[in-house]
């Protein structure tokens, strides 16, 4: 597992100053939009890119709220590391149940990599993102086998891997006990049910201090494991919730250096 002083010592001093002042010089990198199908997604790409490693990004908001402009610094700092960026919306609760949600990932997803390269990204090295409930819509889509072709994965900060298990710890509650209503919907809806004896793409499971997220994750993390899949385990428990998002891409993060390196090492 990471440690974050250990981030901060090793990986942030060494790594993060000069990056980071590139991303900051960037803060504000343009975009253009596309309509996908069911919604639309945002590309960001440098000028004259040509075969970069893309971060393909799914927003959280307990299923119901969030857009895809909520990005923080994310476009700037990825861009100024050799990443396209790419933030997605999708339909919410009540328009489209999580089950729709996971069909417009997965329409997002086959957009993206039919027409990243024109814009400077390689379809052959996507790494698919998201946090709260874009991470249970990534981790869900990317272990059914709905992203055919994806590189990796960064899943950051849910507790809906395994919803029997949470329901059964008394944590199906409040969104969680709203989103997911139907028992008989568990199974299907949950990332943990596909994960079996195949490999899976390298994943960064990252956890905030929120409660229960780092038994969750932790739970999640060795299932995967259990497959040969490479996993990284982010104790992430100096964040909050939204600080864990929020604060990708800022100076001297420590998620940022440990997300960076992970990426480093599966994409280039």
């Amino acid at each position: 597992m990471i440690d974050r002083r250990s981030l901060i010592v090793a990986s942030v001093a060494a790594m993060l100053p000069l990056e980071a002042s590139a991303a900051s010089e960037t803060r504000r990198p343009t975009l253009k939009t596309f309509d996908y199908g069911p919604a639309k997604l945002d590309i960001y790409a440098p000028d004259g890119a040509i075969g970069l490693p893309v971060v393909f990004f799914v927003h959280g908001g307990t299923w119901q709220f969030g857009k895809r402009s909520q990005v923080d610094a994310k476009p700037a700092f990825l861009l100024a590391n050799g990443f396209c960026f790419v933030s997605i919306d999708y339909r919410m609760l009540p328009q489209a149940d999580v089950a729709t949600q996971a069909g417009d990932v997965e329409k997002a997803y086959a957009y993206i990599r039919a027409n990243i390269a024109r814009h400077g990204g390689d379809p052959s090295r996507i790494v698919g993102m998201g946090h709260s409930a874009g991470c249970h819509l990534v981790a869900l889509t990317g272990m059914r086998g709905g992203l055919p072709g994806i590189a990796a994965l960064i899943l950051n900060d849910t507790r809906a891997y395994d919803l029997a298990a949470l329901a059964r710890k008394g944590g199906m509650v409040r969104a969680y006990a709203r989103v997911f209503s139907d028992p008989a919907q568990w199974a299907a809806l949950s990332p943990a049910s596909h994960v079996d004896g195949r490999r899976h793409p390298p994943t960064f499971i990252a956890y905030s201090r929120a409660p229960g997220r780092g038994e969750d994750s932790k739970a999640f993390a060795e299932r995967l494991r259990a497959t040969g899949t490479q996993v990284t385990l982010f104790d992430g428990s100096a964040y909050t919730h939204m600080s864990i998002n929020r604060d990708f891409g800022e100076d001297g993060d420590a998620l940022t250096a440990a997300a960076l390196a992970f990426l480093k090492s599966t994409v280039g």
